[in-house]
C-alpha cells in the first residue's frame, strides 16, 4: 500500500464526511496498492476507511497479492469459488460498519455486482462519486512517476526509429502494426497501452481506425498511433508518414496540423489552462479552412491509463499544474480522402513545459 496516497484519499474522505471509499480492480486500486488485479466474474473490492487501515474482499487465489500489498491479513475478507463470495462481503461490510453510511465509489469502475453485494450487506448505504477524490490526486506526477513516462516514451520512439526502415510500399496496416507491437515489446514494453493504430490513405480519416488489410500506397499519408508500458505507465505518439511521393497540397496539409501542434504547446505554462491549449491548436486549423475537419479535443491526461484527467478542450479552464502530463495532437480528419494528426507527450514545469517525445515532426517519407 502506498501510504502517501492512503493518507491523502482518507483526509479527503474525512473533509467531505464520507465513511469509505470502495475501489475495484482497474487504475485507482492499482495506484493506491500496487496490486495487479483485473474485474472479472468473481469480484474484489478494496474498502479503504476514513480512519484505520485498507481491507479488501477477494477471492483466496488473488489473496497473496493483497497480502504482498501490506493488508492485514484480518482484513482480507477472502472466499473461494465453492463456498461463494457473499459471507465474505457480508464481513467486510460488519467489520467496516457500512450500514447508513454514505461511501464514495467510482463513476466509471464500480460495477453493479459490487454495489448490489455492498448494499446487501450494509442497510441504508449511499454513494457519491470518487472521481473527484481520485481524479485530482492522479492529476500531478512525482519524479518516479515522470522516470516510468519517460522510459515509455523512449522504447515507443526506439521502436519506430527501428521499425521505418523495414516498412515498404505494399505491406498492409496490420502487417506494420504488428511490426511495431513486436519491436516494442522486444525493447521491454510490458504490453501495448491499446493496439497500434495504423491507418492510411480514406482509412486515416478516421481518429480511431483500426488496422485493416488494405496495402499502403504510394501518394498518401499514413498515421501511425502508438505507445508503450513501462511500470504501468503508459506514452502515446502519433506521427503521420508518407507514402512515397506525396502532393503539394498534402504537405501543405501536413504542415497545418505541425503549427497547430506547435501552437498548442506554446502556450503551456503554469499561468494557462486547458481551454488555451485547445484553443491555440484549433485556431491554426480554423484559420487554415479546415476547422471542421478537427474533430475532437487537443489533448488528454496521460499516466496509469492512456486516457485521464486532464482534458485539453475549449472550455475547460481548469488551471495547468507543474507535473501535469498529457498530450497535445491536433488533427485534420477529411472523409474519404485523408487523416493527418501529430501527438506528443508533454510535461508541466514550474516555468513552462517540456517535450517529452523526440521523435521528428518533419514529414517522412517511406519510399
Amino acid at each position: 500500500m502506498n501510504q502517501n496516497r492512503l493518507s491523502k484519499i482518507q483526509d479527503q474522505l474525512k473533509q467531505k464526511g464520507l465513511k469509505a471509499m470502495a475501489l475495484v480492480p482497474g487504475p485507482n486500486m492499482l495506484y493506491v496498492s500496487g496490486m495487479h488485479t483485473h474485474l472479472s466474474e468473481r469480484p474484489i473490492v478494496m474498502l479503504i476507511p476514513a480512519e484505520g487501515e485498507a481491507g479488501i474482499v477477494i477471492p483466496t487465489l488473488e489473496a497473496p497479492k493483497a497480502k504482498a500489498a501490506g493488508i492485514p491479513e484480518n482484513l482480507i475478507f477472502n472466499w473461494g469459488d465453492d463456498e461463494g463470495y457473499m459471507g465474505a462481503f457480508q464481513a467486510a461490510c460488519q467489520t467496516f460498519g457500512l450500514a447508513g453510511s454514505t461511501i464514495a465509489v467510482e463513476k466509471l469502475y464500480m460495477r453493479m455486482l459490487e454495489w448490489d453485494m455492498l448494499e446487501e450487506f450494509s442497510a441504508g448505504i449511499k454513494r457519491k462519486y470518487a472521481d473527484p477524490i481520485l481524479n485530482q490526486l492522479r492529476l500531478t506526477k512525482d519524479e518516479e512517476e515522470i522516470g516510468h513516462l519517460r522510459k515509455a516514451i523512449e522504447i515507443a520512439e526506439n521502436a519506430m526509429h527501428a521499425l521505418l526502415p523495414k516498412i515498404e510500399i505494399g505491406m498492409t496496416e496490420k502487417q506494420i502494426a504488428g511490426m511495431l507491437s513486436q519491436l516494442m515489446t522486444q525493447g521491454g514494453s510490458e504490453g501495448n497501452p491499446f493496439g497500434p493504430i495504423v491507418s492510411s490513405g480514406p482509412n486515416a480519416a478516421s481518429p480511431h481506425a483500426v488496422p485493416t488489410d488494405r496495402p499502403i500506397q504510394d501518394g498518401e499519408l499514413m498515421i501511425i498511433d502508438w505507445g508503450a508500458i513501462i511500470h504501468d505507465y503508459q506514452s502515446d505518439i502519433t506521427r503521420t508518414f508518407a507514402v512515397g511521393n506525396v502532393s503539394d497540397d498534402l504537405k501543405a496539409k501536413y504542415n497545418i496540423v505541425k503549427a497547430a501542434n506547435e501552437a498548442g504547446i506554446r502556450v503551456v505554462s503554469p499561468d494557462s489552462d486547458c481551454s488555451a491549449v485547445d484553443e491555440a491548436a484549433r485556431q491554426v486549423i480554423d484559420d487554415s479552412g479546415y476547422g471542421e475537419y478537427f474533430i475532437h479535443r487537443t489533448g488528454h491526461g496521460l499516466g496509469l491509463e492512456i486516457h485521464e484527467e486532464p482534458s485539453m478542450i475549449t472550455g475547460n479552464r481548469a488551471k495547468l499544474v507543474e507535473g501535469m502530463t498529457f498530450t497535445i495532437e491536433p488533427g485534420i480528419y477529411i472523409p474519404d480522402e485523408v487523416g493527418i494528426r501529430i501527438e506528443d507527450d508533454i510535461l508541466v514545469t514550474a516555468n513552462g513545459y517540456l517535450v517529452l517525445t523526440s521523435f521528428p515532426k518533419k514529414l517522412i517519407e517511406i519510399q
